[in-house]
């Protein structure tokens, strides 16, 4: 967005020193502790490109139309701070607390915002502002000219963007992996081949969104609001979908897993070969590559999968009790309800797998020895998976990696979680009645007391 004294010149920003930064920067800590002497920041229409402000509080401050052109903004402290109009492009925000903060009509063009966290932050579109001789901004006087805030080509890894208000905002080519957006109001944003692989949008508004191109891999839309919303091209294999939805006759025109069928595919056939490959070390045989598959309520107990393709399948309600998938790769797979009981899930690869309500009752996701020179043990990868109401009584899962993972209302009792990687995954309301934690990394995991 463009403030101006006429309709498109830029504002005239002066370049703020070091010196100058500092010496607000200490008022400002000041205003927060409520000390004498105490300013709020005010960097408003002043130029701070390049600078580095990294580890900064600068909560509440004001940095309307300001120039952070490239600015380094690591670990910056912006909860409700005002970034109106700002220019941050090339700015690197990684991991920057920015609840709350206002970022209507700010240009983030290219920024890095990866693992920030911008809960209910304003991001929706802004208009365009007069800028006074005496430095104040206000509105035209005249038609408002709406101007959308910008976050293409960024790079917003990991953030955490619930209830943020993105309506109308422009994301066109964004890297969106991973990110939590629960509830985020994004009517009518266009979302254009952006990827949202992994992303939690749970209720999220995208009435009108243009989500063209756009990568939906594992991207859980349950609860989501998508009346008119534009998928056409887009990616939508392992996403997580309402049945409604997924009939929804705006959902139908992205590009969904087909079944075997559908692709021309024996999979009967397709096992008995895999089964070779298996016994004869691949010899003989063709490994089984069943990704992007329709295989919802497939029956597969007890057959032999070991080290088989399973990324985005679609697994839903399938049987898969004592199936044999050491090594098998079933990332960003929809397991939901699927049974996979006294399953071999050793040494698997279920990062980012949706397997809410799985019964996973003794199965094994210990880790598996890699027969090399080093012996190498190679764990069970859950990472951001998503076990949410999943029965794990008695599991097996000794060094598993479940960092990130959420697991809310789960059942974990006489499970095996010694030495497991579960940093920041989320444990609410988890029964862990007679769980074996001995040597597990329990670093900012939620819903424990320590």
């Amino acid at each position: 967005m463009s403030m101006s004294s006429g309709r498109n010149a830029e504002p005239e920003r002066s370049r703020m020193s070091q010196t100058e930064l500092l010496a607000i920067v200490g008022k400002h800590r000041a205003f927060l502790t409520k000390q004498p002497g105490g300013v709020r920041a005010s960097f408003k229409l002043r130029d701070l490109s390049h600078m580095d402000l990294s580890g900064l509080n600068l909560a509440e401050a004001d940095f309307s139309g300001a120039k952070l052109f490239g600015a380094r903004m690591v670990d910056c402290v912006l909860s409700g701070a005002s970034l109106y109009a700002a220019d941050l492009r090339l700015a690197n925000l990684e991991r920057s607390d920015l609840r709350r903060a206002d970022l209507r009509g700010a240009c983030m063009r290219g920024a890095v915002l990866n693992q920030a966290s911008m809960a209910e932050a304003d991001l929706r579109e802004g208009t365009i502002m007069h800028v006074r001789k005496d430095g104040s901004i206000t509105a035209h006087e005249f038609d408002a000219v709406p101007v959308q805030t910008e976050l293409s080509c960024a790079t917003v890894v990991g953030a955490d963007l619930s209830r943020a208000k993105l309506s109308n905002t422009f994301l066109v080519q964004s890297d969106l992996t991973d990110c939590i957006m629960r509830g985020a109001k994004m009517a009518r944003a266009n979302l254009t081949n952006t990827n949202l692989t992994g992303c939690d949008l749970k209720g999220a508004d995208l009435t009108g969104a243009n989500l063209t191109g756009a990568k939906l891999h594992g991207a859980d839309l349950t609860g989501a609001e998508l009346g008119l919303a534009r998928f056409a091209g887009a990616l939508m294999m392992g996403t997580i979908l309402d049945d409604n939805a997924r009939r929804a006759e705006e959902v139908l025109e992205g590009i969904h897993a087909p079944t075997p069928e559908d692709a021309g595919l024996d999979l009967s056939a397709m096992l008995v070969l895999h089964s070779e490959w298996v016994e004869t070390g691949g010899r003989e045989g063709a490994r089984a590559d069943l990704s992007s598959l329709d295989l919802s309520g497939v029956d597969l107990a007890g057959a032999n999968l070991s080290a088989a393709l399973l990324h985005c399948a679609c697994l839903r309600k399938a049987n898969l009790v004592g199936t044999s998938l050491p090594m098998a790769d079933l990332s960003l797979a929809d397991l939901r309800d699927a049974d996979l009981s006294r399953a071999d899930l050793r040494g698997a690869s279920l990062e980012r797998a949706t397997l809410n309500g799985a019964q996973l009752v003794r199965a094994d996701l210990g880790p598996v020895l890699i027969q090399s020179s080093t012996g190498r043990l190679w764990s069970a990868n859950l990472h951001r998976a998503r076990l949410d109401g999943a029965n794990l009584t008695g599991a097996m899962l000794k060094r598993a990696v479940l960092s990130q993972s959420s697991l809310v209302g789960a059942v974990l009792k006489d499970a095996e979680l010694s030495d497991a990687k579960m940093a920041g995954a989320d444990l609410r309301d988890v029964d862990l009645a007679n769980t074996d934690l001995d040597g597990a990394d329990m670093a900012d995991v939620v819903g424990m007391v320590h």
